[in-house]
């Protein structure tokens, strides 16, 4: 028997149904209806107090967990090309008045520091949005003079990283629309993108065309699994596939930047051939001789650029190991990721505008988000671990 032989079939989709009691391939898919959820409230005029505002910072103060991951990555997608700074924090800076707008997010209500920071930049004059429940502290402290983009979406907790980004899109996009509006895509394209996605990544389709089923697969395969980020938000998105994963299907992964894992390369190959200095993956036959005596690595490269062959002419290095490390590219192609911008909706971004802005499509970094997701629904399915503790969803199947 193959080492690491999954308790069901991928491509059993009755079985995968009944495994799913939780319904987490539902909650993993739910990322455009994030996303969809908070373009509704765009049109409801939610952030109107913010049109033509022209702060002098946004402050992204966050709870711990998915929101804390969005600010992290929207900072590094979109950080450089903005017209204001945009200052991570977890709680109100002194500097804080009447010129800055505030961004806290979170998804308990009742967390002190959340509360406290909606009250004391209220307090200083902030134009402040909560992106968290409506209720408990959180709802006292704003008190009517707070927007609150609520959630209308209810998924589990490790999934909830594609509403925080998609708030934050929102608010970027309004008080910086000039610099920001061509570089982001608008929500609704966004979201039906996501939708695709999902689907491409549903059950009833077969792993050889799904692409969320074959990294699941994959990642099944190996016991050392390492996710690496060829640029700095593609680096955070793997942060967040990485702890993602440990939430959902209990895979233990380390999540590291491209020049990471290629510096640790000759590390990682004296570490997995340890155990079987001889060991020639050409001759072995898992069927036949049994599992591989050796550790072997998969390292999983999450690009976001469109560049795919320099990516691909990086990976060349890990080809001379004799199979100890090997690689697999998460990518999206381009034509698939183009979404209209938000500030001339019809209209795609180019794909090749700019090397780095381009890389920095946030467009294709929700993509994957959402890619990662669903394989990690996929691996705890694998597993058939069932959907019992803390965070229990119950929206259903897929």
């Amino acid at each position: 028997m193959i080492a690491g032989t999954p308790v069901i079939d991928l491509d059993d989709v009755a079985s995968l149904e009944a495994a799913d009691a939780g319904g987490v391939l539902r909650s993993a898919a739910s990322g455009g209806a994030q996303v969809r959820a908070t373009a509704a409230a765009l049109s409801e005029d939610a952030l109107a107090r913010l049109t033509d505002l022209r702060p002098r910072s946004l402050v992204l103060v966050s709870g711990s967990g998915r929101a804390a991951r969005a600010a992290a990555l929207l900072i590094a997608a979109l950080g450089d090309h903005t017209s204001l700074p945009l200052v991570p924090a977890t709680s109100i800076p002194p500097w804080v008045g009447p010129l800055d707008v505030v961004l806290v997010a979170g998804d308990d209500a009742g967390d002190p520091r959340l509360a406290e920071a909606v009250d004391r930049a209220l307090r200083r004059g902030a134009e402040v949005v909560v992106a968290a429940p409506d209720e408990g502290p959180i709802r006292a402290a704003a008190a009517g003079r707070a927007t609150i983009l609520a959630p209308r979406v209810r998924v589990l907790d490790h999934n909830l990283m594609l509403r925080y980004l998609a708030a934050g899109l929102a608010v970027l996009s309004t008080v910086d629309p000039h610099r920001v509006g061509p570089l982001v895509p608008e929500l609704n394209a966004l979201a039906d993108l996501l939708d695709e996605e999902a689907l491409r990544d549903g059950p009833q389709h077969e792993a050889f065309h799904n692409p969320a089923k074959t990294l699941a697969t994959r990642m099944m395969q190996r016991k050392r699994v390492v996710l690496a980020g060829d640029s700095t938000a593609a680096a955070e998105l793997a942060g967040h596939g990485s702890e993602v994963l440990l939430a959902a299907a209990g895979q233990i992964t380390a999540a590291v930047s491209l020049s990471e894992a290629i510096a640790a390369h000759g590390r990682l190959v004296q570490t997995a051939g340890v155990a079987a200095p001889g060991f020639d993956p050409l001759f072995h036959d898992e069927e036949l001789d049994g599992p591989a005596p050796v550790e072997q690595v998969r390292i999983f490269v999450v690009s976001a650029g469109p560049d795919e062959v320099a990516v691909r002419r990086r990976l060349a290095v890990f080809g001379s190991d004799a199979g100890l490390v090997d690689t697999d590219l998460i990518t999206v192609d381009t034509e698939a990721a183009a979404a209209p911008s938000a500030d001339a909706p019809g209209q795609p971004v180019p794909a090749a505008a700019s090397g780095e802005v381009t890389e920095l499509a946030t467009s294709r970094l929700a993509v994957l988000a959402l890619r990662l997701e669903m394989a990690a629904a996929y691996l705890r399915l694998l597993g058939s671990r069932p959907a019992t503790g803390p965070g229990r969803y119950d929206g259903g199947n897929y």
